[in-house]
């Protein structure tokens, strides 16, 4: 009897298990009374099974807080006689691990009537008659937020990931250090554009453009000159004092002064004066940009925006190929291309200025937990609320360990190894795996299956949109696929490309008329799963790694000496790479190639861990156990 008037009154079939994860309902008194007389037990006696399948579903369902028109139930303490029931809201047990679910098919019904939803809506902000006197008016769905619901008490939520994004402020967080690496693939762009403009008589403008292979050389390599000093400075102490924000409007600085130095460049020793200028913005950029996007951005986009960050890059030498092809014959265009890059590197500048410090740096040297926060809800905007953001905030305070870093000798503590090793191999493979030779032949690829080798810059734009498109697919995926799944899988097709370019780079040199028109379409479609490979693999994801797995007391220092790893071998690995051509054959790079391939596919399967959706404390507890 009790248990039917129980249910009469609520119009929802109760269960133990419905009542364990709620607060006390601000139930209609007559409930209420019932309740605390009889007890929760007696009251629920004789109920049956299919009752208690279909009511748990009310408490367990991940759809019940989504009903329009079932109102959320943010329980007071209403005043009880003899009883103190405790337990999470309806709303926050919604939220409760999956092994506390019931069936999927239970999951489908809900035990709200139409006529207590009816009711509900009739009392939407005032008392309901079925309310007791002290009882406030409740909040309507619509202004509940449903993070902000407790979760019982050793829980974890399994939404935390969920928030969602301020896309305003979150994408000016992003926004502004991307630049920095829009502003790199600018130069891989245009400089071979812009020397080919300095180094033709009707072009040049100038009485030195006759240079020889050194002066070339030293005009080519004098940006990653500059890229290797600053990666080196930043990983020794400059960017751990500076922080990743005035870091990056240094890098601007860098970036306006070589730009402007080298359109205006009265000789060669200007040229390359320029051109170390604006290396020196490189790396100070591409050590800044991971740290800041990864210390700022919530953890449910961190891969995307990281990850995008490398298709700024792309989109960057895509724009310099452009413009190198819209300068084809114009006098002088060369300091035209190289200088305009300057009003990109102001904005950069002014966008920083208008950003905070990262928050965790901002802990890292002694800062209040107050100031901790106010930057975060900078960067964060209105997704700045709640106990997981509360959560977020303690954390940065607590693991960065107010006022104390750890320099370069630090890296090599035994609770460090381990993310060095990972951050240094990742970024180390991207360079040795074959993507100079692949790049570098690639024309010549084209040309044997037919392509005009008077359209030289046809083929590199064509590799860029590419390049653009299966970066975009990393972005998409990253934070769903995750990291682990699109290294690896990349990495073995970048790993078959190799072996089939060096297949098919040995039957054209054995000279097989027959086989050759299948063999240079076979060529070009290894460049293309090459290219696309490296682009849902390396690409975007080394860079995203290097940002998220080291501790933030060696963060500095750490992805300075990644990014000093990767401009260095990628200085080694151009350097010698006609060397190593010439002594194994075009083929057998090729294969020296693939090898090395298997050799990353195996150190990332057994090193590298999925970091998906985690905050950095917890990958940061995770990599150092």
């Amino acid at each position: 009897v009790v248990a039917k008037r129980v249910k009469r009154v609520l119009r929802v079939h109760l269960t133990p298990a419905f009542i364990r994860n709620m607060d006390i309902f601000k139930m209609p008194r007559g409930a209420r009374v019932l309740v605390a007389r009889h007890g929760v037990r007696r009251a629920l006696k004789g109920m049956s099974l299919a009752h208690s399948s279909v009511a748990s579903t009310v408490a367990t369902s991940p759809f019940a807080h989504r009903r329009k028109r079932v109102r959320d139930t943010s329980w007071t303490r209403a005043s009880l006689p003899s009883r103190n029931l405790t337990a999470s809201p309806i709303r926050s047990a919604t939220r409760l691990s999956e092994d506390s679910r019931s069936d999927t098919l239970a999951r489908l019904s809900l035990g709200f009537s139409g006529t207590l939803n009816t009711r509900m809506l009739r009392t939407r902000h005032g008392v309901s008659p079925r309310m007791s006197a002290n009882d406030d008016g409740r909040p309507s769905f619509e202004e509940m937020d449903p993070e902000h619901a407790r979760l019982l008490p050793g829980e974890t939520s399994v939404t935390k990931n969920k928030i969602p994004v301020d896309w305003r402020a979150t994408g000016t967080a992003f926004v502004f250090p991307a630049i920095g690496g829009l502003l790199f693939g600018w130069d891989i762009g245009v400089t071979s554009g812009a020397l080919a403009n300095l180094t033709s008589p009707v072009t040049s403008g100038t009485d030195w453009y006759s240079l020889d292979p050194f002066q070339t050389g030293l005009v080519v390599s004098a940006s990653l000159a500059g890229a290797l000093t600053a990666s080196a400075a930043a990983a020794v102490s400059l960017g751990d004092k500076l922080g990743s924000k005035r870091e990056l409007q240094l890098a601007a600085a860098l970036y306006f002064l070589g730009a402007t130095s080298q359109g205006l460049a009265p000789s060669l020793e200007g040229l390359v004066a320029g051109r170390f200028a604006y290396g020196l913005g490189i790396g100070f950029a591409m050590h800044a940009a991971p740290m800041y996007l990864s210390e700022t951005a919530p953890s449910s986009v961190r891969g995307l925006l990281i990850s995008l960050k490398e298709g700024f890059i792309v989109g960057g030498i895509l724009l310099g190929y452009l413009g190198s092809y819209a300068i084809v014959g114009q006098e002088g265009g060369w300091r035209t291309l190289l200088s305009s890059s300057s009003l990109v590197a102001a904005a950069l500048a002014v966008g920083m200025a208008t950003l905070p410090d990262s928050p965790r740096w901002i802990a890292q040297k002694g800062g209040s937990e107050e100031e901790v926060r106010t930057a975060l809800q900078r960067v964060r905007g209105r997704s700045a609320v709640g106990d997981a953001f509360d959560q977020e905030v303690r954390a940065m305070v607590a693991q960065s360990g107010a006022g104390t870093t750890g320099g370069v000798a630090e890296l090599f503590q035994k609770r460090n190894l381990r993310p060095l090793y990972v951050g240094l191999s990742v970024v180390l493979f991207q360079q040795i795996t074959g993507q100079p030779s692949v790049l570098y032949y690639a024309e010549q690829v084209f040309e044997a299956a037919g392509y005009d080798s008077d359209q030289g810059a046809g083929v590199s734009v064509i590799l860029g949109l590419f390049k653009l498109i299966m970066t975009g697919f990393a972005v998409k995926y990253v934070d769903t696929l995750g990291r682990r799944p699109l290294l690896l899988g990349g990495v073995g097709v970048m790993t078959l490309a190799t072996a089939v370019l060096g297949a098919c780079s040995a039957t054209l040199a054995a000279g097989d008329a027959a086989n050759a028109p299948i063999t240079a379409t076979a060529s070009v479609v290894a460049v293309f799963m090459y290219v696309g490979a490296y682009q849902v693999s390396f690409g975007p994801i080394a860079w995203l790694l290097v940002g998220e797995i080291f501790p933030q007391r060696v963060r500095s220092a750490a992805v300075g000496a990644a990014t000093l790893t990767n401009f260095g071998s990628n200085f080694v690995v151009s350097l010698y790479l006609p060397t190593i051509i010439n002594t194994f054959g075009q083929a057998g790079t090729y294969y020296l190639f693939s090898s090395m391939g298997g050799v990353a596919l195996l150190s990332i399967y057994l090193t590298v861990v999925e970091t998906k959706g985690k905050t950095l404390e917890e990958i940061e507890e995770q990599m150092t156990r």
